[in-house]
């Protein structure tokens, strides 16, 4: 009897988990199924439950896909895990001789990037609710310190370093188009407020008048051909571009008179130059006087890393890096993502390069059991269409981190559904999504989401959902993967 009723209660046991994953596979099927958003596309999803490793769900889970920003998963995993949570970067003032009993300081003034990108309006640690704040502050600091030094005259030029990492300003499928906005500012290991500068155009004061316009932060770094004309009626039809490589911004068009004005993020060309020059217009401020200008220095593939000649006189440390890495993973930010590439290939192999950062990534995706066969990366943010990842790779990658020692911090970098960060607006709001910690990515034509969700049925899941070539508009493709995500929950 014992037996008996111990064999009855094993098959009502395998009764009960093969219906839930009929179930499970069931929904999930049918949120692909009804979805037109979805139905011209390709999609690929895996769907394992973590404590188990079981599959609960796949669909083209080992072919490969353009994986947009869910790079970043991989980027900030391997920076993590490589460097530790406490590793810090930190950005150096540079002077070969002085200041003297004058506070004259007689050659250049040296700023050196060591990679850090917090010197923005962005706070840090993440807050979601925090307004942004002023650029410009992290430069006024700077100068503040040298100030304190005894420092008045700088005969020579203030110099923006970033050879720390070779200089690589685009990697390969990047476009050019990329570049002129803020998401494809240039990769620099000295980096000022995100590598871009925020324009606000607003009409003139009357019709035929040029529209206003205003730049945050107040840098003079760029030259403005404005000839955009304010109109009493019709519609807004602006124009803004700035010529690659170039420090001219362009603007054409009309601008009504009722208008509320358009607002752009324009990548800068040049971020060494960029920081050096706000740092110099910061030391005017404070009454320190510049016989020089700004200039920049750069290292070339294959030159060797170089540090500056002299002395040391005033250092910048950066936050923890598990701050840094909560800003990529939780706004999706793709020019913090690469410099964590570049610095993990930096600290492990004296290399500051992209390749040297995707060796260490490959190197890592073998350590943990990747299939060599389910990825091809070319940059760290997923900005390139030549990054190519499988699901299946997306899921080893997330159960690895969930069992590592660096679990908790891993998890905390990743937006909760409908609540903070990329999903913040997502899943309708609904917050049952709560339950939900996910990275995005956004690419034209191309969509994702992976990360981890709270099963009741199965406890935690981790699952990866990437969808291509669909022709539908981002706002219905999306809609259609957080239908995927909330039949997760059951």
């Amino acid at each position: 009897m014992v037996w008996r009723g111990a064999f009855a209660a094993c098959a009502l046991l395998i009764c009960v988990t093969a219906t839930a994953a009929t179930l499970l596979e069931q929904r999930v099927d049918e949120a692909i199924r009804t979805s037109k958003a979805l139905a011209p596309g390709i999609i690929g999803v895996e769907v394992v439950q973590l404590r188990s490793g079981k599959v609960l769900y796949s669909r083209n889970a080992d072919k490969l896909f353009t994986p947009a920003s869910n790079t970043k998963l991989f980027s900030t995993a391997l920076a993590l895990a490589r460097l530790g949570r406490d590793h810090r970067m930190s950005t150096r003032l540079y002077v070969n001789d002085g200041p003297d009993v004058n506070g004259r300081v007689a050659g250049d003034l040296v700023i050196f990037g060591g990679g850090d990108p917090s010197m923005s309006e962005r706070a840090v640690p993440y807050d979601k609710d925090a307004k942004p704040g002023d650029a410009l502050a992290h430069v006024d600091a700077l100068a503040d310190q040298l100030a304190a030094k005894g420092v008045r005259e700088i005969r020579g030029d203030v110099v923006g370093d970033d050879s720390l990492y070779p200089w690589e300003p685009l990697p390969p499928g990047w476009t050019a188009e990329d570049s002129v906005w803020e998401y494809g500012a240039p990769v620099s290991a000295l980096t000022f407020n995100h590598g871009m500068i925020r324009m606000a155009v607003r009409p003139g004061a009357a019709e035929g008048d040029a529209a206003r316009y205003w730049l945050t932060p107040a840098i003079e770094y760029f030259a403005i051909n404005n000839r955009v004309r304010t109109t009493v009626g019709g519609e807004r039809k602006i124009d803004i571009d700035r010529p690659l490589g170039s420090r001219e911004i362009r603007m054409s068009g009309t601008m009504p008179l009722k208008n509320i004005g358009a607002d752009e993020e324009i990548a800068v060309n040049d971020p060494a130059l960029f920081t050096a020059t706000a740092l110099l217009e910061a030391l005017v401020r404070k009454g320190i006087l510049v016989h020089g200008r700004a200039v920049s220095r750069h290292r070339e593939q294959g030159e060797p890393p170089r540090v500056p000649a002299g002395r040391m006189i005033v250092e910048r440390t950066s936050p923890p890096l598990v701050e840094l890495l909560r800003i990529v993973d939780k706004i999706s930010q793709n020019l913090w993502a690469e410099l964590m590439l570049r610095e993990t290939g930096r600290v492990r192999t004296g290399d500051g390069s992209r390749k040297a950062g995707l060796d260490q990534l490959k190197l890592f995706l073998t350590e943990i059991g990747a299939n060599k066969d389910g990825y091809v990366f070319a940059d760290g943010s997923g900005l390139s269409r030549l990054t190519l990842v499988a699901p299946s790779v997306v899921i080893r990658l997330l159960r690895y981190m969930y069992l590592s020692p660096n679990a908790v911090d891993w998890r905390s970098l990743l937006p909760i559904g409908a609540l903070d960060g990329t999903l913040e607006k997502r899943f309708s709001k609904n917050a049952a999504a709560n339950a939900i910690q996910a990275k995005t990515g956004s690419l034209s034509h191309v969509n994702a989401l992976s990360g981890y969700a709270e099963s009741a049925t199965y406890g935690e899941v981790a699952f990866s959902v990437i969808v291509n070539h669909t022709i539908a508009p981002a706002s219905e493709v999306r809609a259609a993967i957080d239908k995927i995500g909330i039949a997760l929950l059951d």
